[in-house]
């Protein structure tokens, strides 16, 4: 029952089909009809013409009134059908002839004079008691040359005529009526065959879980109405299923994150427990714990960042930067850890660029700490950055061990660690590179990496150029 449904849209598009083939047909068959029965009508008012007409002639070769009246039977059976009216009569006086079988009274008819043709225009429309229409007309005629003058009225009845419209008229409701049965029968079934493939991505689709992602609507076979919306729907499904395995992994990546610092605090806090401690071991596991809360409080602020990023891409706030100033506050900045490690800084910049200078900052500065803790001791990190009319570039190369082909591509992802030494505490905790690329989505501009064999690492930032400034800010997790 459920195809039956007005909801169906087979039986919504029938109806509509079988709706608009009724209002054609009909149409169609009405002015059929109006011109079988105007084509009729004419034919009988010419027959009525010319009857009168030729009436007129007989008389005229006549040499008087008694031949006529000696011969009646030739001028009664001259105008066809049983039901028709011959009445001929001098002017003012009974008529001789007359032939009037349903006795109809003839309408107040003016005579056509004699010298005047007849036309459709001089007929009269009257009707039987039982709705047929009858046509009069009453002219003049002359008899031989001073035979006189005899008015003529005839009428013609259109028994004939209304009796081919009665069958006319049934047949055309009969082939309306069939017509629409056929279109609606017709028109269903093409339509269910037609609406097949939506049937079949409905069955497909009522098949896709999350636990079955991967299937995808057929689109080998879709019709080429179809096939957009399968290929968007497709898209779609391509994106639900990265954005799922998205936030798997990261759900799985987050717990992990968070667990080893819980297990820590759990874990100090039961040794502390297991005796009693001098007041100085109590301060330094308060500090251990003051630590740990810290490592997971900037967690979770990166992550809410992120979240934001991936929500909301609102309007920042951009003002422009001398990237000289800024680059050589950085490096001024970092010298000290770099120092502890035998790293020197080298910068090459020039020109200004447009950004968020909080955002700006951070996404150097994560990008400077990562060149610091995977840098090899006695390298040197270089710094570039320069500008031109379509944005400004901001380049960190550092000389470290060389990356697998694998790592390369997951730098971005959130939580990734590609050695041991991505597992030690570090500020970031696996998410440096990952604000790196949202803050570089807010700004509409792009994050790159590079490796070469010999373990030259290369990060570049491509900030967009604008002037315009925007009132809306981020709240961007500090340093």
């Amino acid at each position: 029952m459920k195809h039956f449904s007005l909801r169906s849209l087979t039986v919504r598009a029938t109806l509509a089909f079988a709706l608009i083939s009724c209002l054609v047909v009909s149409g169609l068959g009405l002015y059929l009809y109006s011109s079988v029965k105007q084509a009729l009508n004419m034919r009988a008012d010419y027959t009525l013409i010319g009857r009168v007409e030729h009436f007129r002639n007989l008389l005229h070769d006549l040499y008087n009134v008694r031949q006529m009246e000696a011969r009646p039977a030739i001028f009664e059976s001259m105008l066809g059908n049983e039901q028709d009216v011959r009445i001929f009569r001098r002017p003012g006086e009974p008529p001789f002839i007359k032939i009037n079988p349903d006795g109809m009274e003839p309408p107040k008819m003016v005579p056509i004079p004699v010298e005047q043709s007849l036309t459709i225009n001089s007929l009269y429309t009257g009707e039987r008691p039982d709705g047929i229409r009858v046509r009069w007309v009453t002219a003049l005629a002359d008899v031989g040359d001073n035979g006189g003058t005899v008015e003529i009225t005839a009428a013609y009845v259109m028994v004939q005529e209304e009796m081919v419209l009665a069958l006319y008229r049934r047949r055309v409701i009969q082939s309306i009526a069939l017509t629409i049965l056929l279109t609606t029968l017709l028109g269903f079934l093409l339509l269910r065959r037609g609406l097949q493939p939506l049937t079949t991505m409905s069955n497909r689709a009522a098949e896709i879980s999350p636990a079955n992602l991967s299937l995808r609507l057929p689109d080998d076979d879709a019709p080429s109405e179809l096939r957009g919306l399968v290929l968007s729907f497709n898209a779609m499904l391509d994106r639900l299923q990265t954005g799922y395995e998205h936030l798997s992994q990261f759900s799985a990546d987050l717990s992990h994150e968070i667990r080893t610092p819980i297990n820590v605090l759990m874990g100090q806090t039961q040794v502390a427990l297991g005796k009693t401690r001098t007041v100085d071991e109590y301060e330094q596991l308060l500090e251990s714990n003051l630590e740990e809360f810290r490592r997971l409080a900037h967690i979770v602020e990166n992550i809410l960042f992120l979240s934001r990023t991936d929500q909301d891409l609102t309007a920042i706030e951009r003002t422009p930067l001398v990237l000289s100033d800024e680059l050589h506050k950085i490096a001024d900045y970092f010298e000290g850890l770099a120092q502890e490690r035998d790293i020197d800084f080298e910068v090459l910049v020039s020109g200004t660029g447009y950004a968020n200078p909080v955002m700006w900052r951070r996404a150097v500065n994560n990008l400077v700490i990562n060149a610091i803790r995977h840098g090899e001791s006695g390298s040197t990190i270089r710094l570039y950055a320069q500008a031109d009319e379509q944005g400004s570039t901001v380049t960190v190369e550092n000389e470290g061990s060389a990356l697998p082909p694998g790592d390369l591509s997951h730098l971005f992802s959130r939580f990734y660690r590609g050695d041991k030494s991505r597992s030690e505490y570090t500020e970031s905790n696996g998410l440096g590179l990952a604000l790196v690329k949202a803050i570089m989505t807010i700004h509409g501009g792009s994050a790159t990496g590079s490796a070469s064999s010999e373990g030259l690492v290369r990060f570049s930032l491509w900030f967009p150029a604008t002037s315009l400034s925007e009132t809306h800010h981020k709240d961007i997790p500090q340093t």
